[in-house]
């Protein structure tokens, strides 16, 4: 793709309209698109499609969650040291 550019101006509520020759090469930007923000260096900002994030494996979670209660170390159950420990502060 070639390095296209344009301007625009930022509108009251702080809307922007993307310039069509920009959007005319751009395959994510159609009417409603969601789209990622991101801040530069404190002066650019970056506008992307936006990504769903990766799906979270819960039952990986919960039985990591399982194996780590059931710990049983020299000194009792780690989640119970947890508890007491949380309580005592």
């Amino acid at each position: 793709m070639t390095d296209i550019r344009g301007t625009a101006i930022i509108r009251d509520r702080g809307q922007l309209t993307i310039p069509e020759k920009i959007r005319g090469v751009l395959k994510w930007s159609s009417p409603n698109s969601v789209v990622s923000l991101a801040t530069v260096s404190g002066n650019e900002l970056i506008i992307r499609p936006y990504e769903r994030q990766k799906v979270t494996d819960w039952m990986k979670i919960w039985e990591n969650i399982r194996k780590s209660r059931s710990y049983k170390g020299k000194r009792g159950n780690l989640s119970g040291f947890i508890v007491l420990d949380r309580e005592s502060h």
